[in-house]
C-alpha cells in the first residue's frame, strides 16, 4: 500500500493520538487531526487527503454529517471508527466502519476496503 495523506477526525484526544501514531508507524502521513464536524470539513478542503478516518459521533456535530458535506464536492475514500457502528451504518448504509476498540490489523483491512470502494 502506498503512503497516504490521512485526515483523522476524532474528538477523544487519546484515541486520536494513538490512531495518528499507528498510521505513521504504517508509513502514512496525518495531514490534520480534527475534533469537530466543521473542523473536518475545513481540513478536508485544506489538506485534500487521500483518506479520511472519522469518528461516527463527535462532541460538536457528527462524523456522518461531516462526510456527507465533504463528499458533496467529490469523493474521498473514508472509513468510520465508532463505539456504535450500527448507529453509523443506519445513517450511512454500506459504509466501511470498524468498532472501537479495534486492532491494527482491523484498521489496515478497513483502510484497504475504503480505498477499494472509491
Amino acid at each position: 500500500m502506498k503512503a497516504l495523506q490521512i485526515l483523522v477526525v476524532e474528538d477523544d484526544s487519546l484515541i486520536a493520538m494513538l490512531l495518528a501514531d499507528t498510521l505513521m508507524e504504517l508509513g502514512h502521513a496525518v495531514c490534520s487531526v480534527e475534533t469537530t464536524e466543521s473542523g473536518a470539513v475545513l481540513a478536508a478542503r485544506r489538506c485534500q487527503p487521500d483518506l479520511i478516518i472519522v469518528d461516527g459521533q463527535l462532541r460538536d456535530g457528527n462524523g456522518v454529517a461531516a462526510i456527507n458535506e465533504i463528499l458533496s464536492t467529490g469523493f474521498i475514500p473514508h472509513l468510520f471508527v465508532s463505539g456504535n457502528i450500527k448507529k453509523v451504518l443506519a445513517r450511512k448504509p454500506g459504509s466501511v466502519a470498524i468498532e472501537k476498540p479495534f486492532r491494527e490489523s482491523e484498521l489496515v483491512r478497513a483502510i484497504q476496503q475504503a480505498l477499494e470502494a472509491g
